[in-house]
């Protein structure tokens, strides 16, 4: 080989190996990569993008997805989020079976005026309205309503992580509610709900601080969808449209946002299934 050649292929040599070097920087999405530090990034990712449609497809664990988006509503009261969440994924837990129960809180006495008699026009399935009833909480609480708490009367909107957990428990689910504290790590709370997320019959319930996560508003709960491992982010089924769609959330975002302090304890997470 003449020495100009050998010039010209060690120069190209270098330049392939120095635009290699880059790919493998630049490649934080990309599926081959497995490291999960490589995968991580800062922004939450909506779902109705390209992206976030390309880490559902290539998901290993998004078992829940299908019947929780079946069953998928949107929250209509501000302080529901709750009991929206509740009855989603009541309604999947159950979407067998054929003793649903019937809300005929907001049947209107015109809804049955042309109907034959005895006719029931609602839809057999857990609402956010029905849900509520068997909680530790009433409605007006939710509402606003003052409780007791540490010995003071305050006005407790919405559900804490514990209250959220007993009203589950009181509709005949079984859960196992998880504290997010300091003594809980990133990593174990990764794989606690990737491997839920990967089984079927079994469903996820984040309660997070929006603020922590990058959003807008205050305590927030919801379900998870699926986990790609991928990103290391997981796909939030916000229940509130109005505020923030579905996001591919990064794993050490949701771990902020739960470990954040509410009233009385951090929030946390639910895993729940059918007794």
């Amino acid at each position: 080989m003449s020495p100009i050649r050998s010039l010209v292929c060690a120069a190209l040599l270098a330049t392939a190996t120095l635009l290699s070097a880059c790919a493998t920087h630049g490649a934080a999405t990309s599926p081959a990569t497995t490291s999960v530090e490589a995968k991580a990034s800062p922004a939450l990712v909506p779902f109705a993008s390209d992206e976030g449609l390309a880490r559902l497809g290539r998901s290993g664990a998004k078992i829940d997805f299908a019947a929780l988006a079946n069953q998928f509503e949107a929250q209509y009261n501000g302080t529901f989020c709750g009991p929206t969440s509740a009855a989603i994924v009541l309604n999947a837990v159950h979407s067998s079976s054929a003793d649903l129960p019937r809300d005929h809180t907001r049947l209107r006495k015109d809804d049955v005026q042309f109907m034959r008699a005895g006719a029931d026009p609602i839809v057999p399935r857990f609402t956010q309205d029905s849900v509520i009833d068997r909680g530790p909480k009433t409605r007006a609480q939710v509402l606003g309503e003052p409780i007791t708490i540490g010995g003071k009367q305050v006005k407790d909107f919405g559900y804490q992580l514990r209250q959220f957990d007993a009203m589950l428990r009181a509709n005949a689910l079984v859960t196992r509610v998880v504290v997010v504290d300091d003594a809980l790590s990133e990593q174990a709370i990764r794989a606690d709900l990737a491997n839920n997320l990967a089984r079927g019959g079994d469903y996820v319930i984040v309660n997070y601080r929006r603020e922590a996560v990058g959003q807008k508003g205050g305590g927030h709960i919801s379900p998870l969808g699926a986990y790609d491992a991928a990103s290391d982010s997981f796909l939030v089924l916000d229940v509130n449209p109005a505020v923030a769609g579905w996001v591919w959330m990064p794993t050490a975002t949701l771990v902020k946002g739960m470990r954040t302090f509410d009233t009385v304890e951090n929030r946390g997470y639910v895993l729940v299934h059918a007794p």
